[in-house]
């Protein structure tokens, strides 16, 4: 069975969706009509602006969003089995499923960027990587210290935490105490699914709701719950809760094998999942489809 996987934040780089752009005319068409829905070019940005510049939180989450579902719109040989999105990415799986539009799927991506933004700029928060320590123990010294939760399930030896500043810096101390390779606090703008991401939840909640949403084509991993699901409520539900909620990324993908998936295709730019993937399942087939000419 087939799986086809959608990177999250942090996946972008200078020059992104150019060759899709340029040499196919349905990814050109989407393309532009995205800058038509966000009411600028991002394209501009995303082909010919800095790794400055696709940092801004309201520029990344849309770019990410637009490579993964261009590429897929245009790249994918047949249809998926099941899908599942890393974070933002969760956005390009329901839309590549079908849960959703297209056009629907941007301008929640593009308010979900302005309201995180929104919700750093309310209270400083941060996130680090923790390397090579049992997630019990990690879920255990978080536990311990108020302000700071697991965030990011990416791997069985990566696990990322978010949370107040000082929080999290008291958590790594720990964890390296705890016997962590590595506890590495992260270059980002805000505590991303923490409850510090509470006014962007509110602020999403109403956009997610009066979003139509369809049953998928096929079956949707979901962040908060590792498993698959395709009644639209509870996609809606799930979706709202991923913001204050980690991603159980590694869950995920071990529940997409035992329902049957043998090879993950990842659409989008990087191969960042292609990578988690083939430590989680120590042998399914796992590619990455960017786009680029050279593939």
């Amino acid at each position: 069975m087939k799986a086809f996987v959608f990177p999250g934040q942090g996946a972008q780089y200078p020059g992104m969706a150019k060759d899709l752009y340029e040499g196919n005319p349905t990814a050109k068409a989407l393309l532009e009509k995205a800058n038509e829905i966000l009411g600028f070019r991002i394209t501009d940005i995303m082909f010919d602006g800095t790794a400055d510049d696709l940092m801004r939180t309201e520029v990344t989450q849309p770019a990410v969003f637009l490579h993964s579902y261009v590429a897929y719109a245009c790249l994918a040989e047949g249809k998926p089995d099941m899908v599942a999105g890393h974070s933002l990415g969760e956005f390009s799986a329901l839309a590549a499923a079908g849960a959703m539009s297209f056009e629907d799927a941007l301008k929640l991506v593009s308010l979900r960027a302005k309201a995180m933004q929104k919700a750093c700029e309310i209270q400083k928060g941060t996130m680090a990587a923790v390397l090579n320590l049992p997630a019990e123990k990690i879920e255990e010294i978080c536990a311990g210290i108020d302000g700071v939760v697991p965030a990011n399930y990416n791997n069985d030896g990566q696990i990322v935490i978010s949370g107040a500043v000082e929080a999290v810096e008291e958590a790594c101390m720990k964890m390296k105490e705890a016997g962590a390779k590595r506890a590495v606090m992260l270059s980002v703008s805000g505590a991303f699914h923490s409850p510090l991401m509470e006014p962007a939840r509110e602020e999403l909640a109403k956009a997610i709701e009066a979003t139509p949403f369809q049953t998928p084509a096929c079956p949707v991993y979901q962040n908060v719950c590792a498993e698959a699901v395709t009644d639209a409520s509870t996609i809606k539900s799930n979706l709202l809760k991923q913001l204050t909620s980690p991603v159980k990324w590694t869950q995920s993908v071990k529940a997409m094998v035992a329902d049957g998936a043998t090879g993950f295709t990842e659409f989008g730019p990087g191969t960042v999942l292609q990578g988690l993937i083939r430590k989680i399942t120590l042998g399914n087939e796992a590619i990455a489809i960017e786009g680029k000419s050279t593939l």
